[in-house]
């Protein structure tokens, strides 16, 4: 039986890592050794980036429901405690884009929430 030697398939393996890490600074876009490393840790960032993105977003939504109750006398715990009572189940980025498109409807919905308190 033949020998089979792994050029191509070590090359192939090679050529992926390095493409992945092609925009990189200094050696990590052409030494394999540094361009592997680089391309994993980039890929932990990826990763733990995706979970932050939910995080970040969310805490965008409350800052701005916070702010658009604030003139009507009440804060964003209250609002929402207010909301829950009368039964209303809007999620927060639906609250957050209402109160910057309609303020006509969000400020419905602070009354609906100020008498359920």
């Amino acid at each position: 039986m033949a020998r089979i030697k792994g050029a191509m398939m070590t090359r192939k393996r090679r050529n992926k890592v390095l493409k992945l890490a092609k925009s990189y600074w200094g050696s990590k876009s052409t030494h394999f050794k540094m361009a592997k490393q680089a391309v994993k840790k980039s890929g932990v960032y990826a990763y733990v980036g995706r979970k932050q993105k939910k995080r970040d977003f969310r805490r965008l939504w409350i800052a701005r429901i916070s702010a658009a109750v604030k003139p009507y006398d009440m804060n964003y715990s209250r609002f929402m405690n207010g909301l829950k009572k009368s039964g209303i189940e809007m999620n927060r980025k639906a609250l957050s884009e209402l109160a910057i498109t309609d303020s006509a409807a969000f400020a419905a919905l602070v009354d609906t929430a100020k008498k359920a308190l």
